[in-house]
């Protein structure tokens, strides 16, 4: 029966030969391995600034999340910061925000500030200010670079300086991109006198996060982060720019095979491989679907730090994608698949259990 398919004996016995050969254990060991490594990479990130300059609504804006949403950071106008706080990404557990202590109290000690805060934990810092460069910042960014650590300097609020200039502007103030100009001159300035030769400065507003360099950010530290950290950091980002979900997407294309093989190769030990194999790839599916925020939870989420309303982006999914893309309509196509391939497998299996569980599998 198996000759109909185009398949000869002998090659069902050569092909049986390997799959019950050491090959296919590595094999499966191998990509477990490639994925386990991908999946357990942690991103610890560390931000700091004075009391007031918004650490904690940045953390917010960084993960998605509104600040007044259960897994938010507590902010507030005065520092609610007195030791390091850890904020989980409320989808991609394994990249944490730290919100440090204030460095503009009297408990600031610059010489032993990052020894307090356990310096070593972190792979890079973010410095957020709301108003002028200040010695507490470059006492910082020096220790910061004395520690061989990277940072990145944050200048917050810059909304509400444009409005500012705004009242101004009719009696002669400056235009947006001029104040913009300045603040960045400004920064820039300062961290060169610290010793810093290519200053990371960005102007946002975390309460608009899509708007003025918040995207930048995200691009620049894509950029400079390395290995499994990047992947990490990449798949946490929310999507705030087209470049950041084409960094996703293609991302997420590199792996895609390694996520297909490792779920058929899984299912030669189970028992029923098919159901196994459709279970996985539906997992698959579903941490795709949170990573590019077309869940419910992620379009909330997204609504939430935008000026688009989840209506809106619920519509614009359903315009795109069409109404039926459910969990459950997703896992009876991946079924119909496997059934269309049964009479093959079957006729495989009769002869080498193990091949037929493999070509369903692949199927």
């Amino acid at each position: 029966m198996a000759s109909q398919f185009g398949i000869s004996k002998a090659e069902i016995l050569e092909m049986s030969s390997v799959l019950q050969s050491r090959v296919v254990t590595d094999a499966v060991a191998q990509v477990e391995g490639m994925l386990q490594q991908m999946d357990s990479s942690t991103l610890n990130i560390a931000v700091t600034g004075e009391s007031g300059a918004g650490k904690s609504a940045f953390i917010n804006a960084f993960r998605g999340v509104a600040d007044d949403g259960p897994e938010a950071a507590d902010t507030g106008v005065t520092e609610t910061t007195q030791e390091p706080v850890a904020y989980s990404h409320p989808s991609a557990r394994n990249v944490t925000l730290w919100d440090l202590p204030g460095i503009k109290t009297s408990s600031f000690q610059p010489r032993t500030y990052l020894k307090d805060v356990d310096l070593l934990k972190y792979d890079f810092f973010i410095i957020v200010t709301s108003d002028r460069f200040q010695e507490c910042h470059s006492a910082l960014a020096k220790s910061i670079i004395q520690a061989h650590k990277k940072f990145y300097f944050i200048r917050n609020k810059v909304d509400r300086d444009l409005e500012a200039n705004a009242k101004r502007r009719k009696k002669g103030g400056l235009l947006d991109s001029e104040v913009l100009s300045l603040l960045r001159t400004d920064c820039e300035k300062n961290l060169r006198t610290c010793q810093v030769d290519e200053p990371r400065v960005f102007l946002i507003s975390c309460f608009h996060p899509q708007c003025y360099d918040f995207a930048a950010l995200q691009m620049t530290l894509l950029e400079e982060v390395e290995g499994h950290k990047r992947h990490a950091l990449l798949l946490s980002l929310p999507n705030l720019s087209t470049a950041l979900i084409q960094s996703k997407r293609e991302a997420l294309a590199g792996a895609v095979w390694k996520r297909a093989m490792g779920a058929c190769l899984s299912g030669l030990t189970g028992v029923n491989a098919s159901h196994s194999i459709i279970a996985k790839l539906m997992d698959t599916l579903k941490s795709y679907q949170q990573i590019f925020c077309l869940d419910v939870d992620s379009l909330h989420r997204l609504a939430s730090i935008t000026d688009i309303s989840f209506e809106e982006l619920q519509g614009e999914v359903t315009s795109t994608f069409g109404k039926d893309l459910s969990a459950h309509t997703l896992e009876g196509l991946l079924s119909q698949v496997a059934s269309a391939q049964h009479m093959l497998a079957n006729q495989l299996e009769k002869m080498v259990p193990i091949l037929g569980t493999v070509i369903s599998g692949l199927m």
